[in-house]
């Protein structure tokens, strides 16, 4: 039997290890991000409101009849503790003038009128050109009915036909608004409060006056106006001012004599002639023996102021306007938004 051949031993080959060759990285450069910045949505802006400054006419017309009603301007306060001083002591005089300055400092306090009769309501409103006076003549009407509610006005105008009361101080011809042009920008507006009592007593003389032997000249001037003070007797709750108008048909003289009241007591008439008999009359009349309210005393009136219109070769009316010791008069200057920048009393 034949011999099998020895296999040979396969003999393995030896294997090399791989080597994984390491490659040093270098550390890669930080590469900023881009920021990604979204697209910004613009919704579309509703138009802008138009924003309208507040109008502030009708609080500031509201404070002027507050004020008004209330307080007596310094002028007259100062006159009137002045005759006070004057008086003779615990006389009946001097006790109502104790009263009156009484009265003038618990109104004030208390911001209530001074006196029951808040009187016609006088309007004078100085604007430049342009003006919308209807409107300034609403806004006034409301700013007096306002004011009626809240009892700075009395409720105190009537029908004169009917003698019906609406209530609210609105009816023909009142409030009393009286309208003049000026150079200046901003617009000026006065206020009298002007009683009954006080406006009963006024007059109008024709010169010349053959019973009171008043011709036409500032000597007849002088008789009429005394004349009126004696009538008067202080039934005007005196002591008071005169307003004075030389001239002017009846009307306009009338109109005029009351403007001289919103003159400061302490002015000097421009014109010599009116500025003396303006001072005489005052010294004449605290002569008189009159006194406050008629119950004797030196002070029968607190000023005098006169004016002057030309007139008819016909006609020589002198017209006087009586005002009472409550002599409520008071003005303010407006500003860019018709708020008060200044008062004018």
């Amino acid at each position: 039997m034949a011999k099998k051949k020895p296999v040979a031993k396969a003999t393995k080959k030896p294997v090399k290890k791989a080597t994984k060759k390491v490659v040093k990285k270098t550390p890669a450069k930080k590469v900023p991000a881009k920021k990604v910045t979204a697209k910004k949505v613009v919704a579309k802006k509703a138009p802008a409101k138009k924003t309208v400054a507040k109008n502030l006419l009708s609080d500031s017309l509201l404070e002027l009849i507050r004020k008004t009603s209330a307080e007596i301007p310094d002028d007259v306060q100062k006159v009137i503790l002045e005759a006070l001083e004057r008086e003779e002591k615990n006389t009946t005089a001097e006790y109502a003038m104790n009263i009156i300055k009484a009265n003038i400092d618990l109104a004030k306090k208390k911001s209530q009128p001074l006196c029951q009769d808040t009187g016609t309501v006088l309007f004078y409103v100085s604007h430049p050109i342009g003006l919308d006076q209807e409107k300034i003549t609403k806004e006034i009407h409301k700013a007096v009915v306002k004011a009626t509610e809240l009892g700075y006005l009395r409720q105190n105008s009537v029908d004169s036909l009917t003698g019906a009361n609406s209530g609210m101080n609105i009816g023909l011809g009142h409030p009393s608004i009286h309208f003049h042009q000026h150079k200046k920008k901003n617009i000026e507006i006065k206020l009298m409060l002007k009683g009954g009592g006080c406006e009963n007593v006024g007059a109008q003389y024709s010169l010349p006056h053959t019973a009171l032997e008043a011709g036409r000249d500032l000597k007849g001037v002088r008789k009429v106006i005394l004349d009126a003070i004696h009538k008067a007797q202080g039934k005007g709750c005196g002591p008071g001012v005169l307003g004075v108008c030389i001239g002017g048909d009846r009307g306009a003289g009338y109109i005029e004599s009351k403007e001289q009241l919103l003159r400061k007591l302490d002015d000097k008439n421009a014109i010599k002639e009116l500025r003396e008999l303006e001072s005489e009359i005052v010294e004449t009349a605290n002569k008189l023996g009159i006194g406050p309210m008629g119950f004797g005393g030196k002070t029968t009136l607190l000023g005098c102021k006169i004016g002057v219109l030309n007139r008819l070769p016909a006609s020589f009316f002198v017209s006087i306007s009586y005002m009472c010791w409550a002599y409520r008069r008071q003005g303010v200057e407006l500003g860019t938004k018709n708020e008060i920048k200044k008062w004018l009393y």
